[in-house]
């Protein structure tokens, strides 16, 4: 990593320090997201990590927009989240929309004057991408979009959003169709989708599209090449959740470390207690090993290999390990993990957001029942 990432990934840290982790336990609570704050992320280049420099981004790889993500995620998943999805669908308008129409569009997106979505989940259809109801008919100039789409992060106050839709036969993964749509056009109305678990950080929502006319410039994935766009992107975000679980749970743990060298138990610090001592100790292995297995999934990007199986593999590592160390930790903290100010709570909440995102843990465990992952020659 050279030294302006470097750089930037410090910016990410003190913003994450200084403004998410002052905002996210009142975000936790059902409060509004400050949409300044937004704008003072994009300020740094959260918006703009992998987008190419010719559009106004910063140029960086892969691996920078995993650290970041990771950065925020320690404090808070949602918000880091809403970000990384608002800077894919720039990345996507920079790389695959007319030079004329992501010049218009960009600016905003770049600045966090507006968010952005991407769109595949339905009511009948979530990770299985060729259930897709949501259909495109070709109309003179553009397309005619009907449908609708549900649980996408940052739907509730996305201005633009990247629909996958069947432009072919129900079923058909080779029919289906990437189109950059307006939504504050009239034919598009969108709604939140609450939950027990806060979804005001992450921006979950949905909306349905009335016959919405889309210009054929704005279609930006046609039909052939769109389905193995989705694959090759719901493998990266896997990899970036799996960081985002694996901060999660090293932010937890070091808030449990240090209180147990002066939280005080039995004459002596709860740190100073072998069993207490034993539980964190067996969290920081597997936390090591869920790392690990996030730094195999770069590597192999990084080296252009086929990261399916571990980017799956790393997810439902990391996501288990959160579900089963978090609420672990809050223990290890007694009532006083329970207070407002720390964040084992609303990381736990997180944890099971961030086991159906990008596939669920299910789905993924059954496409990895045939997987042997040892390179050695048995």
């Amino acid at each position: 990593m050279d030294e302006a990432a470097e750089r930037f990934l410090a910016e990410v840290r003190a913003f994450a320090r200084d403004v998410v982790a002052r905002e996210a336990p009142a975000w936790a609570q059902g409060k509004r997201v400050d949409p300044a704050i937004f704008t003072s992320a994009a300020g740094i280049g959260l918006t703009r990590i992998e987008v190419p420099v010719a559009f106004g981004g910063l140029g960086f790889g892969f691996r920078t927009k995993v650290n970041a993500c990771a950065i925020l995620a320690a404090v808070d998943f949602g918000f880091a989240m809403a970000l990384v999805n608002t800077h894919n669908v720039a990345k996507r308008v920079a790389i695959s929309a007319p030079a004329q129409l992501a010049r218009m569009l960009l600016p905003d997106l770049l600045t966090g004057r507006a968010s952005a979505c991407t769109a595949l989940t339905e009511p009948g259809a979530g990770s299985d991408a060729g259930a897709m109801q949501c259909r495109a008919e070709k109309a003179p100039g553009g397309w005619v979009i009907e449908g609708e789409k549900t649980w996408i992060v940052n739907a509730r106050h996305a201005r633009h959003t990247i629909v996958y839709a069947q432009c072919a036969e129900p079923g058909q993964a080779s029919g289906i169709a990437a189109f950059l749509v307006d939504l504050t056009d009239p034919a598009c109305t969108q709604h939140a989708v609450d939950s027990a678990i806060s979804q005001v950080s992450i921006g979950t929502g949905g909306f349905r599209l009335n016959r919405c006319f889309v210009p054929d410039e704005r279609l930006l994935l046609p039909a052939g090449t769109a389905f193995k766009a989705i694959l090759e992107e719901i493998n990266g975000a896997r990899i970036y959740v799996a960081a985002m679980n694996c901060a999660m749970v090293s932010a937890a743990l070091r808030i449990a470390q240090s209180y147990g060298d002066t939280r005080q138990t039995f004459g002596k610090p709860l740190s100073h207690h072998a069993n207490w001592r034993e539980k964190l100790a067996e969290c920081a292995t597997a936390l090591a090993a869920a790392w690990s297995l996030v730094e195999a999934a770069l590597t192999a990007i990084d080296a252009g290999e086929n990261v399916q199986h571990l980017a799956a593999a790393a997810k439902v590592n990391a996501v288990t390990l959160a579900q089963r160390e978090l609420p672990m930790l809050l223990h290890a903290m007694g009532a006083e993990g329970l207070r407002e100010i720390y964040l084992f709570a609303r990381h736990i909440g997180s944890a099971q957001l961030a086991a159906l995102t990008d596939g669920s843990t299910a789905m993924l465990l059954g496409r990895l029942g045939c997987w042997d992952p040892t390179p050695i020659q048995l």
